[in-house]
């Protein structure tokens, strides 16, 4: 059994681990779940007991592979519920993170299978992240970007890198959403913003927000 507080850090350090190379610092922990330094460290050295880190001093905190079962399970709750609380209950896909962020610390295994079976085994969660199964396996995800394209260029939305309630709101006010089929008609030079043709409408988008949406390029 695990505590709230240790799913948390687990989870945070597996988003950290999957944007770095090595270890993940504490700082970086610390900045993550908005907590102090010395709280992380006593934290990591809580997760290195029960030997589901591995911590050393300069080489920053990794997840042992029990670790690693663990944050994934925790992030295949989440990601069903957001599916759940979307395609049933009908919630805006950028309301349901703080809900599942309670929701993901239930502990029956039972009610995750049923709830995973109920909504037909989904492969991707609103946001098109990958949903992983109860081995932990997961679907892989377009690394591709929407600035990555060149004028003339088309791709379709899979997923979102920013997945903040705002970038989400964002993209709903231009119904952008997973599917959404882009042509890329120019590139402005001086700061990289872009207008593509959605539905035959011209839509220009920044760099910052081109640089959140993961695409899958089409053959023009």
């Amino acid at each position: 059994m695990f505590t709230q507080s240790e799913e948390n850090y687990l989870k945070a350090i597996f988003h950290l681990q999957q944007a770095s190379e090595g270890g993940v610092s504490t700082s970086g922990i610390s900045e993550n779940l908005e907590t102090k330094a010395a709280s992380v460290t006593e934290m990591v050295k809580r997760l290195a007991e029960k030997e589901l880190v591995n911590y050393q001093k300069y080489y920053g905190v990794q997840l042992t592979d029990a670790g690693k079962k663990q944050a994934l399970a925790v992030i295949r709750k989440h990601r069903l519920w957001e599916t759940f609380l979307v395609d049933r209950l009908s919630f805006n896909w950028d309301e349901v993170h703080e809900v599942a962020e309670q929701l993901e610390h239930i502990q029956s295994t039972k009610l995750v299978e049923e709830l995973d079976r109920f909504l037909g085994r989904p492969e991707y969660d609103p946001h098109g992240d990958p949903i992983p199964d109860a081995e932990g396996n997961m679907p892989e995800i377009p690394t591709k970007r929407l600035i990555q394209l060149q004028k003339g260029e088309r791709g379709i939305c899979k997923g979102f890198n920013d997945t903040s309630s705002s970038f989400l709101q964002f993209l709903a006010k231009l119904n952008i959403g997973l599917g959404t089929q882009f042509e890329v008609t120019h590139i402005e030079s001086f700061d990289n913003s872009m207008t593509v043709s959605v539905d035959n409408q011209e839509i220009l988008l920044s760099k910052m927000a081109t640089d959140n949406i993961y695409i899958e390029e089409v053959s023009v």
